[in-house]
């Protein structure tokens, strides 16, 4: 690869809003970006894939052999984008501990992964990991293991052992919580608070951070309480911080949340269905994500298959529901937009592959690019971003 194409690789910034119905604006220079794909590896799988998505016409295509690592279910950047942290999802109770956190150095010329080391993520089933804003630290939440857990980041990538360890008590009312589910750990946009969207709770936990000592302290005055059974799983800030959303992968809601971020606390004020009026079938959520000019948002649907898209009210945040968009697959697990806003892709865990979808950025239509590109039991996509 030549210096002028590793430049144009590293080139990426957010493109301007284009026309309804029209291909997105992408300069020449926008080049191509690479995509990240998270795995299990059960059957065919062997990892971490690489493929590159061409900002110009939306074509993705393989870049690489993949990276050989055991479900490496969820993945994270570091801010700098030197280093790419994965977890091992692996234990299934939370008698079984052995979850697991990879640390890779990114290549920036290729963005090939090179392994650095592996830390024990101090639970079970570990399936979110998201890096503070410093860089200093790796945040975990372990399913199985009820625990949420901080590592921390040396100046080369690799992983210390976990700087903090909490572990969740209680249970909701549905069958599937019996025990506390942590599915996700975010940080807001001052790096001083931290929010555990707690499936088996039915609650946004929250935690001051500091991020010097890498260390939670429970901030019950922040902690926001959903309908009971809801099952809150991924949480979405808005770009303006004053409002955040959870998906709820038990009843197939989203739940809209005011933030202050002065104190840290959420109320909720808004439950929406992910669902279309009139259907019955089965039905549980995955992701969900905002548009990076905070006027659409979506979310994924396992079981009808779809991604959910909403409209945001620019001046209280409230979403209205703007349609469906088949995703071509089975089970829609995670889903990821482009540095540029203009594309969607969404990663059918039943189906081995990825859809490519054009944004409309007025209505948030979904118009497909292309057929399906082959990926075996996708589960998490992350696009490198300068």
């Amino acid at each position: 690869m030549t210096r002028r194409s590793v430049a144009i690789f590293a080139a990426c910034l957010f493109a301007g809003a284009s026309a309804p119905g029209s291909p997105p604006a992408a300069p020449a220079n926008m080049g191509k970006v690479m995509l990240y794909v998270g795995t299990y590896t059960s059957g065919d799988s062997k990892g971490i894939y690489r493929f590159q998505l061409d900002l110009a016409t939306g074509a993705l295509t393989p870049a690489g052999d993949p990276t050989e690592t055991v479900n490496p279910s969820f993945l994270a950047f570091h801010p700098s984008r030197r280093f790419l942290y994965a977890v091992n999802e692996t234990g299934d109770a939370p008698t079984d501990p052995s979850g697991a956190v990879s640390a890779f150095a990114v290549d920036p010329a290729t963005g090939g992964l090179t392994f650095l080391n592996r830390q024990s993520s101090e639970g079970a089933a570990p399936c979110h990991i998201s890096v503070d804003k410093a860089g200093r630290h790796a945040l975990v939440a372990n399913y199985w293991g009820g625990t949420v857990a901080v590592l921390p980041i040396a100046a080369d990538g690799r992983l210390g052992p976990a700087s903090a360890v909490v572990r969740h008590e209680g249970h909701g009312v549905a069958p599937e919580q019996k025990d506390p589910h942590p599915h996700s750990l975010n940080l807001d946009a001052s790096n001083r608070f931290a929010f555990v969207a707690d499936l088996g709770l039915d609650r946004v936990v929250a935690y001051g951070f500091d991020g010097g000592k890498g260390v939670l302290a429970r901030h019950d005055a922040g902690t926001a309480v959903l309908e009971p059974g809801a099952g809150p799983r991924h949480l979405a800030f808005h770009p303006n911080g004053r409002q955040a959303y959870v998906i709820d992968e038990l009843d197939s809601t989203i739940t809209r949340l005011d933030y202050d971020a002065t104190g840290g606390a959420m109320k909720a004020v808004q439950r929406i269905s992910t669902l279309p009026a009139g259907y019955a079938g089965k039905n549980s959520t995955a992701e969900i994500v905002v548009h990076p000019d905070g006027k659409l948002l979506f979310g994924s649907n396992r079981g009808h298959d779809s991604i959910a898209i909403f409209t945001v009210d620019p001046a209280t945040g409230a979403l209205v529901a703007a349609g469906h968009q088949p995703t071509g697959g089975k089970s829609p697990r995670n889903f990821a937009l482009d540095p540029t806003g203009a594309y969607l892709l969404a990663a059918n865990q039943q189906s081995d592959s990825i859809a490519v979808f054009r944004i409309d950025r007025a209505s948030g239509r979904l118009d497909p690019v292309g057929p399906a590109v082959h990926a075996p039991r996708p589960v998490c996509l992350r696009m490198m971003r300068p």
